[in-house]
C-alpha cells in the first residue's frame, strides 16, 4: 500500500497495490499495520455501507466528542467526489477543504481523522460507498455543515444534486461553533 499524506493534517489517501489478471483483480482493502505505521492508535468497530444512484450527496457530517470517529472510506461499485472539511479550531487548516473523486476503477481509499466533516456526491448510479469506523455511531452526537456552505466554495461537480431534508437544514459553515479544538 502507498500512503499519501495530503495538504490537510492527518489525512491520507491509501493507494493499493491491486493484481489484476484475465480473471479479474485482488487487493488488500484493509490491513491493521499500516493504521499503525500512520501512529493511529485505532480499532475499527463498525462498518457502514450506502447504495445511491448518481448526484446524491450525503454530508457534510462528523460524530462529536466524545464519540469522534476515524474513518477509512472507499467506492466498491461506481463513484464518487469525497469530500472533508477540517473542522479543528486549532489546525492552521481550519475551514479547507480537500476532494478526491473514489472509484471502483482507481481503488483509492480516503484515511479521515476525528475532526474532519466528511461528505461525497455520488457521480454514477448504484455507487456502493463503504467505511469504516473507529467508534459506534451515536445519533446525540450528530452534527453537520451545510454542503453547499459558500464560504467552503465547495466545487460538488454536479448540478441539481438530490439531498436528505435533514442535509439542508445543517448550519453554514461562517455560522458554524466547532466542538473540536
Amino acid at each position: 500500500m502507498e500512503i499519501i499524506q495530503e495538504p490537510l493534517s492527518g489525512l491520507f489517501v491509501i493507494k493499493p497495490r491491486v493484481f489484476a489478471d484475465h480473471r479479474g483483480h485482488f487487493f488488500e482493502s484493509f490491513r491493521h499495520d499500516f493504521v499503525e505505521k500512520l501512529n493511529l492508535h485505532a480499532e475499527f468497530v463498525q462498518d457502514n455501507q450506502s447504495l445511491s444512484n448518481s448526484r446524491i450527496v450525503r454530508g457534510l457530517h462528523f460524530q462529536a466528542p466524545p464519540y469522534a470517529q476515524d474513518k477509512l472510506v472507499r467506492v466498491v461499485t461506481g463513484a464518487v467526489l469525497d469530500v472533508v472539511v477540517d473542522i479543528r479550531k486549532s489546525s492552521p487548516t481550519y475551514g479547507r477543504h480537500f476532494s478526491i473523486e473514489l472509484t471502483a476503477d482507481n481503488f483509492l481509499m480516503v484515511l479521515i481523522p476525528k475532526g474532519f466533516a466528511h461528505g461525497f456526491v455520488t457521480l454514477q448510479d448504484q455507487t456502493i460507498f463503504q467505511y469504516k469506523c473507529t467508534e459506534y455511531y451515536h445519533p446525540e452526537a450528530e452534527g453537520g455543515i451545510l454542503w453547499k456552505s459558500p464560504s467552503l466554495n465547495i466545487n460538488w461537480q454536479v448540478e441539481n444534486p438530490v439531498l436528505s431534508a435533514k442535509d439542508e437544514l445543517h448550519p453554514e459553515f461562517s455560522g458554524f461553533n466547532s466542538p473540536f479544538d
